[in-house]
């Protein structure tokens, strides 16, 4: 009995040490969670970062970069006059400037010069215009070719092929978003023959 009593005198272990390790876990597990979104969140706006530092290098390498607009002779025919000694051929064609810019090319007026082995032999005007993004301004031109006899000119005439060059600048601006405007030239240097067989501009290299 008395061994008894004596047990009874011990007071029980408290009962919240085990609730107190409860919640020391949960909220250790609540901390580690709350990381783990934040580094979630981290990563994400990294992820945006980078994105957003992709499409801008893109969007400035490719839309906003201004390229020169090409200025070049498409086409041309004319009727041949029979002449054998001198050059008087009224040409019709078309010149074209291509602009493939995402904005719009707008230029100032202009004229191209014919020329027969260095020499101006006629000039087509130009009017102001503009061409669209991404897209070809065709402009039609007709130019009175003429030239005095000389003997070059007549060995041309007879082999039936007359060698022309054309030459011109375009000056304007290309206009971006509909705010930003850079100045822009383009040249023309074209090389042809004019075929007298088939009234027509061939061999054209710009």
């Amino acid at each position: 009995m008395a061994e008894f009593k004596d047990r009874q005198g011990y007071p029980l272990a408290p009962a919240n040490g085990r609730a107190r390790s409860d919640e020391e876990a949960n909220a250790a597990h609540e901390r580690e969670l709350k990381k783990k979104k934040r580094m979630k969140y981290l990563m994400y706006g990294i992820a945006f970062v980078v994105f957003q530092t992709i499409v801008i290098v893109i969007f400035a390498l490719t839309i906003m970069k201004v390229k020169t607009p090409k200025f070049r002779v498409r086409s041309g025919n004319f009727q041949n006059s029979g002449n054998t000694t001198t050059l008087d051929i009224s040409l019709n064609g078309q010149f074209r400037v291509k602009n493939t810019n995402f904005g719009t090319y707008k230029y100032d007026s202009s004229s191209v010069t014919f020329l027969y082995r260095g020499t101006p032999v006629g000039s087509s005007v130009i009017p102001k215009s503009k061409a669209k993004l991404l897209s070809t301004k065709k402009i039609d031109f007709i130019v009175q070719l003429s030239s005095t006899s000389n003997s070059e000119l007549s060995n041309d005439i007879s082999s039936g092929s007359v060698p022309l060059t054309t030459t011109s600048r375009l000056n304007g601006k290309v206009t971006l978003m509909f705010i930003m405007k850079k100045k822009k030239s383009t040249n023309m240097n074209c090389t042809m023959d004019l075929v007298l067989a088939s009234g027509q501009l061939q061999n054209i290299k710009c």
